[in-house]
C-alpha cells in the first residue's frame, strides 16, 4: 500500500457526535478534508443540492446543471437546453431527491427564471419568468416539498417574495405588507443560493447587504410578515455583508459574509444567534476572510462548516470560534442529515468532506 492518505467517505456515527466540548471526531472533524470529484466541467457551481452521501446537484454559470447518484466518481450533465443556449447563471438549486429539483436563474427582468425537473434533469419545464424589469431575483428555498419561496433586491423599496405551494410548477408574488421598508443601497448577494434559507415548515430567514448595515430579516409565516434585526456582520459599502445564512432549527442560526472583493479585509465576517434571529452576536473568533457559504454538520449540534474562495473554516462551538480546515476554493456548502457534505465552486470544482486516514490506522 502506498504512503499517500487514504481517503474515505466521511460516515461519523451519532455516537461520535458533537458534545459541544471538541472532543469527538464529529466535533472537531479532525482529519477530515475535502475530496475533489472531477466533473470535466469549468462552470462556476454556486448552486449546490445535496440530498445524500451518495446524490447532490450542482448548478452554475452557462446554464450547467450536474447530478451524481455514486458520490462524486461520475457526474451526468442534465443542463436545461434552454438556459446553455441563452447562457443562464444558474445560481441556486433545491432538490427533492435523484429526480426532483427546481433551479433558479438570477438576472434583471426575463433573466431572472424558474425551471424544474421531475425525471432527474432529463427534462426541464419553466415555471416563472420574471416579468419586472426591476426585480432581481437572487435565492430560493423549500421549506417543505410544496411550499418554497424565492426573493427579489428590493422593488418599490422592499425585498420582493415569491412563493410556490405545489413544488415549484407555478409560483405567486406574495404582498408587501407586511415587508419592512429595505435601507438605502441594500440588496442581497446571489453567491451561494444560501442568501435565503428555511428551517421547520414555517420559518424563513433573508440575509442582505450593501446598505449602512447588514441585516437578517425573519418570517414566522413562509414569506406573509417579516421582522429585520441588524446583524455584527460588517456592511456600509455594495460589496459588503451577509451572504450566507445557514439554520440548525428555528433558533439557532450563522451568518457569515464579509467583503467579496480580493485582497479587501473582512473583519468580523461571521455572527451567531439563538434567538431565531432577533439578535445576533459576534464570533470572538471569526473566519479570517471573506466567506459566501454556510452549513451545519448533522451529527452534533455545535459543529458548522463555512467556505469562500480562500478556504474553509470549522466552529466546534456553535459559531463563536472558527479554525481554519481548508484552503481551497468554494463558492458554497450543504450537508444531509446522513452526513454527506459537499462543496461546489469556480472551475468546476465539487468536493465532499472525507476523512483523511493514514495507512496502518
Amino acid at each position: 500500500m502506498c504512503a499517500a492518505a487514504l481517503l474515505v467517505g466521511l460516515a461519523v456515527a451519532p455516537a461520535q457526535a458533537d458534545t459541544g466540548a471538541g472532543d469527538g471526531p464529529g466535533a472537531g472533524l479532525r482529519g477530515a478534508g475535502w475530496a475533489l470529484k472531477a466533473t470535466g466541467k469549468d462552470a462556476r457551481f454556486r448552486g449546490l443540492a445535496a440530498v445524500s452521501r451518495s446524490t447532490a446537484w450542482v448548478a452554475g454559470t452557462k446554464g450547467t446543471v450536474l447530478r451524481t447518484g455514486d458520490g462524486g466518481r461520475s457526474w451526468q450533465d442534465v443542463s436545461p437546453p434552454g438556459a446553455v443556449a441563452e447562457g443562464l447563471e444558474l445560481r441556486d438549486i433545491e432538490a427533492f431527491d435523484a429526480r426532483r429539483a427546481v433551479a433558479l436563474s438570477i438576472g434583471e427582468g426575463e433573466a431572472s427564471r424558474v425551471l424544474r425537473t421531475e425525471d432527474g434533469g432529463a427534462t426541464w419545464t419553466e415555471t416563472f419568468r420574471n416579468p419586472d424589469p426591476r426585480a432581481f431575483y437572487d435565492c430560493l428555498t423549500f421549506l417543505d416539498a410544496r411550499h418554497g419561496l424565492a426573493m427579489s433586491d428590493p422593488v418599490d423599496g422592499k425585498f420582493r417574495i415569491l412563493a410556490t405551494d405545489d413544488g415549484g410548477r407555478s409560483w405567486r408574488v406574495l404582498p408587501d405588507t407586511g415587508m419592512p421598508a429595505a435601507l438605502p443601497g441594500e440588496a442581497a448577494f446571489a453567491a451561494s443560493g444560501q442568501c435565503l434559507v428555511a428551517s421547520g415548515p414555517r420559518d424563513v430567514w433573508l440575509a442582505t447587504g450593501g446598505g449602512p448595515v447588514a441585516r437578517v430579516l425573519h418570517s414566522p409565516d413562509r414569506g406573509l410578515t417579516w421582522r429585520a434585526a441588524d446583524s455584527t456582520v460588517p456592511a456600509g459599502d455594495p460589496a459588503r455583508g451577509v451572504f450566507a445564512l445557514a439554520f440548525r432549527d428555528r433558533t439557532t442560526g450563522l451568518a457569515v459574509g464579509g467583503d467579496y472583493r480580493a485582497g479587501q479585509a473582512s473583519p468580523q465576517a461571521a455572527a451567531r444567534t439563538a434567538d431565531a434571529g432577533r439578535g445576533w452576536s459576534r464570533a470572538a473568533t471569526p473566519p479570517p476572510a471573506y466567506r459566501s457559504g454556510a452549513a451545519w454538520f448533522p451529527y452534533g449540534r455545535s459543529t458548522a462548516l463555512a467556505v469562500g474562495p480562500t478556504g474553509t473554516d470549522v466552529t466546534t462551538d456553535a459559531g463563536r470560534t472558527w479554525r481554519t480546515l481548508d484552503a481551497g476554493s468554494y463558492d458554497t456548502v450543504d450537508c444531509t442529515a446522513d452526513g454527506g457534505c459537499w462543496a461546489a465552486g469556480e472551475k468546476g470544482r465539487v468536493a465532499r468532506l472525507e476523512v483523511l486516514r493514514t495507512p496502518g490506522r
